[in-house]
């Protein structure tokens, strides 16, 4: 399967063709439910979980970004069903991880507004790679004496070490942030390339660079099966990694081609 291309293919054909331990990181979002219409097309979920975990390297990452429809009333919960069965086929649940979007869907009369996907981390034994984000502001920056307890499992408490002995902590300026990730979402705002948005569901740039930075490092080859406007294979080019990408839809393999058209020049592993 030739590197750097997206595949105008079905995924589960595309997934056959690759040989096993083969990808570093998967970064993909499915069709959730009957959310959105994607030209008509399905896919088999089970038969590709286990491909997926066929092609995925040990210690690989695969980043599933999932919603749920609301039908008669009630979620239908696919996403979990989702996240259980890739246990079942060996991958561990990494981290449950939220997508939280700053702007959201006009929400039925008898619910909150909903503003949120999940993104289920899943790993192949152990992660190989993690580097974490670390650009959320701590409050106690400099060096302090931190304070606090650990609760025991008999239920009691007990002071931390540093507290006990009376000894200062250097405390960085920039802490790891945590799990729920906030992004601007939105036309002009998820992509500065205006043809991405004649694809219903497209991701924020950012979000998929952030994970691209997480789980791989340069020259790793990242994996999109659902490639749709080519957001996973731009981020992939402009952060140094190779990539593969399967889109069924011819229409919208030509725009991720057009996005991504002329990015490779500048590019030391290309």
């Amino acid at each position: 399967m030739e590197l750097n291309k997206i595949h105008n293919m079905d995924c589960l054909d595309g997934l056959h063709s690759l040989q096993d331990n083969y990808i570093d990181l998967t970064v993909t979002s499915p069709p959730y439910d009957n959310l959105r219409n994607y030209n008509g097309y399905s896919f088999d979920f089970e038969n590709i979980a286990k491909e997926l975990y066929r092609v995925t390297k040990n210690g690989g990452v695969i980043v599933w970004i999932v919603n749920d429809s609301t039908i008669n009333g009630s979620e239908t919960g696919t996403s979990f069903r989702q996240a259980l069965y890739f246990i079942e086929c060996g991958f561990n649940l990494h981290d449950t991880m939220i997508y939280e979007k700053n702007g959201m869907a006009f929400p039925e009369v008898n619910r909150y507004y909903p503003s949120f996907e999940f993104m289920f981390v899943l790993s192949k034994g152990k992660p190989k790679t993690t580097n974490l984000i670390a650009d959320k502001k701590n409050a106690q920056f400099g060096n302090k004496v931190i304070s606090g307890t650990d609760r025991q499992t008999d239920g009691t408490t007990k002071k931390r070490s540093a507290d006990r002995l009376g000894l200062e902590k250097q405390v960085k300026q920039y802490g790891i942030r945590n799990n729920i990730w906030r992004y601007n979402t939105g036309y002009g705002k998820s992509t500065i390339n205006k043809e991405s948005y004649q694809h219903p569901a497209i991701f924020p740039e950012k979000l998929v660079e952030d994970h691209i930075i997480s789980w791989s490092n340069k020259g790793d080859i990242v994996l999109d099966i659902f490639m749709g406007s080519g957001t996973t294979a731009k981020m992939a080019i402009v952060n140094d990694r190779k990539f593969i990408g399967f889109e069924i839809s011819k229409e919208y393999c030509e725009i991720a081609n057009r996005r991504i058209n002329g990015l490779y020049p500048q590019l030391s592993i290309f």
